[in-house]
């Protein structure tokens, strides 16, 4: 399969890109980002929601800073991976990602604002032209949702990306720049409940970086998924967790589910509860328990919702394995 065509532009710094937002937005240009292109290249071989231009950052130096507290959005997920900055909740979820070939072109950005997905979409043109395209990819007809029929109002197409729910489960912060200046927010208020808009970013608008509270350090965690395979596949379903321990006792506890929903979902309420009356064991049996009952997948990737339910159990008893004794 091949790309459609389209102009590819190669800014060397944040300055030159916004220039070339700019002219684009002013002459009303569609345009995408492209950082390590490992989701949109596909997509666009695909024919899914392709645009005329194309801005790539592979040039742009400032992008890529990676350090204990701050992670540029070109720094490759291999090298999130191996470095002995990064946390290692961080570090374990970035090498569970596909294969170590992808791991070395997609970034954390890219992973970060992954485009989500669901298998009545992510298909070839001439299949999805064969069921009358689907409300995600409507090609102008206006299409139905196909996972909730009779209704083009909401797209349940799955976020399934693995690095949101251990940033969001160690506070971090994610920081936006466009034409219009700059901007920052906690991680679980970048995503949008909706498949098609994902998340808050503004037209002509990018991540720059992560960064990481200085207190980071005091949280460990785990992080554990369900793939159809153990490489190359998205998470069907995954858990994140991260505590911090005081004398034997757990002080914070969060958890983070990804892969499951149009949005990775900081499990708040269900933690702060479980740790106010912690009982080892037990505890942990509830709290996976609460947090099963709280996800709502959907019918449009490989597993069915019940197992993924199911699993998302045995995910979160994973995680917690190590505060069954307190």
């Amino acid at each position: 399969m091949r790309t459609p065509p389209y102009s590819l532009h190669t800014p060397d710094s944040l300055d030159d890109a916004f220039a070339i937002v700019e002219g684009l937005l002013e002459a009303k240009e569609d345009f995408d980002w492209v950082a390590g292109g490992t989701d949109l290249l596909p997509n666009y071989k695909w024919h899914l929601n392709t645009k005329n231009h194309v801005i790539s950052l592979a040039n742009v130096a400032e992008l890529n800073t990676l350090n204990s507290t701050h992670i540029g959005a070109m720094v490759r997920l291999h090298d999130l991976s191996e470095s002995e900055d990064t946390h290692p909740l961080i570090r374990k979820a970035a090498a569970s990602v596909a294969s170590i070939l992808i791991r070395r072109s997609a970034t954390v950005g890219g992973n970060i604002c992954l485009d989500t997905r669901c298998f009545w979409f992510n298909q070839s043109e001439e299949w999805r032209e064969s069921i009358d395209w689907c409300y995600k990819c409507d090609c102008g007809t206006g299409a139905d949702c196909r996972v909730i029929p009779n209704q083009n109002t909401l797209c349940v197409a799955t976020y399934q990306a693995d690095l949101a729910p251990s940033l969001m489960c160690l506070d971090a912060k994610i920081h936006l720049a466009s034409p219009n200046g700059k901007r920052v927010m906690a991680m679980n208020e970048f995503f949008s409940l909706d498949g098609i808009t994902r998340n808050v970013l503004e037209p002509g608008e990018l991540v720059t970086h992560i960064t990481l509270p200085k207190n980071a350090s005091d949280f460990i965690g785990d992080y554990q998924k369900l793939t159809q395979r153990e490489s190359w596949d998205f998470p069907e379903a995954g858990i994140a967790a991260a505590w911090k321990l005081s004398g034997g006792i757990i002080e914070e506890l969060r958890i983070c589910s990804t892969g499951l929903e149009s949005i990775p979902r900081l499990h708040s309420d269900e933690a702060n509860t479980a740790i106010s009356n912690w009982n080892g064991e037990e505890s942990v049996e509830k709290l996976a328990e609460s947090v099963r009952k709280a996800i709502k997948p959907v019918n449009n990737t490989y597993f069915n919702p019940r197992y993924r339910r199911k699993m998302v159990k045995v995910l979160t008893r994973r995680c917690l394995k190590p505060l069954k004794n307190l």
